[in-house]
């Protein structure tokens, strides 16, 4: 009677305990899949589809447990493994990677223009052009107008100063008079004297900065401007440079072997030390028409020989008959004033003219390029 008494007291026990077992089960089920949950990155108050996936998905795993299916076949069939790489994806790592390329591209094509820059004003020369004839000992004024192409404000403590070659007794630096703001011009005049003995001289000038520091014209900034002029010793000599390379024509033309008798072209690349025949077009060979050569003071220069003429035409290619009405002399002019791509027209001492263009110069030894055009005599 006991045994019967306290079976259904033990019956009701053991039914209280599965189903607290069962509550158990349920609830760390529920804390796994807040857990899971809250690991995304998707805040619960998403949206109203994915908190019904959720509820759906918690009551699979409810039906499951009670029914006696593991935990792990719920885990796999549940969808959240194929949710969390979704949202995984929709990270903005995209614009963060595509933000950085507009502004890298921006900075490496935007120019770099430099503070201290000159150009050449239009015409540089205001007065006393290449090649223009002083007589001896007589005072003259050259003015030059340059643009100021650099980004910095030229100030009176700016100077022209004297650079190499031939001073003709001017000061080593003539201050500006007035502020020159970027793309304005200015001109600049140096009082100065002509050599008293014959010949032809050349003065390389730059502009110098408060600190000291040259810059110049062209589009590094590098290049000197300069002032040139042939002096004179008595009216007669200085006719007689044109009429003398005019009449040695006759004289010059039996040697057919030598000159050829149509237009001739060519590149050489003179070293400094060699000389040019500008009618065969051809390097040490006799017969120059100019020398190329280094001074004491390491600048290196073409010299014409023999009568012959050259000048500088400038940065277009010239006809025969822009050659023949172009200024020429015999002075020398200095390779370091000649920015790469300058044409200079040239007579040489058979009377052929022609045109010269300064391809390229190599600062490791100076050797030139020379793009030439001799034309048939007339």
């Amino acid at each position: 009677m006991s045994t019967q008494k306290h079976a259904p007291i033990r019956f009701g026990l053991l039914t209280a305990l599965v189903w607290l077992l069962v509550a158990g089960g349920i609830i760390f089920i529920l804390w796994q899949v807040i857990t899971r949950i809250s690991a995304t990155d998707t805040p619960m108050s998403s949206s109203t589809p994915d908190q019904t996936q959720m509820n759906q998905t918690i009551e699979a795993i409810v039906n499951n447990q009670v029914t006696g299916t593991s935990a792990a076949a719920t885990q796999t069939s549940s969808p959240f493994p194929t949710k969390l790489p979704t949202q995984s994806t929709s990270t903005p790592l995209p614009s963060l990677a595509i933000t950085p390329t507009p502004g890298q591209v921006t900075q490496t094509s935007t120019p770099r223009a430099l503070c201290n820059q000159a150009g050449a004003g239009n015409p540089i020369d205001i007065t006393i052009p290449d090649d223009t004839v002083i007589s001896a000992g007589q005072s003259f004024v050259k003015t030059w107008k340059l643009e100021n192409t650099g980004t910095c404000t030229w100030t009176t403590a700016y100077s022209a100063t004297f650079f190499y070659g031939d001073r003709m007794g001017a000061p080593d630096a003539v201050p500006l008079k007035g502020a020159v703001s970027p793309s304005q011009n200015v001109e600049i005049s140096i009082e100065m004297v002509a050599p008293q003995s014959p010949g032809s001289y050349q003065g390389n000038w730059k502009l110098a900065n408060p600190a000291g520091n040259l810059f110049g014209i062209g589009p590094n900034g590098n290049n000197p401007f300069w002032v040139r002029i042939v002096v004179e010793q008595n009216q007669t000599t200085a006719t007689s440079i044109p009429t003398q390379s005019i009449t040695s024509i006759p004289t010059a033309t039996p040697t057919a072997t030598v000159t050829p008798t149509g237009q001739v072209g060519g590149v050489l690349s003179p070293l400094p030390g060699d000389t040019i025949d500008l009618d065969a077009l051809s390097l040490n060979r006799g017969n120059e028409d100019l020398t190329y050569a280094a001074d004491e003071n390491g600048y290196h220069w073409l010299s014409p020989q023999g009568g012959a003429l050259i000048g500088v035409f400038g940065n277009t290619e010239p006809s025969p008959a822009s050659c023949q009405a172009a200024v020429m002399s015999p002075a020398p002019i200095a390779v370091e004033s000649l920015p790469v791509g300058t044409t200079l027209c040239y007579n040489t001492n058979q009377g052929r003219f022609g045109r010269m263009l300064l391809k390229a110069l190599d600062p490791k030894n100076f050797a030139l390029t020379l793009e030439l055009l001799t034309w048939a005599l007339p």
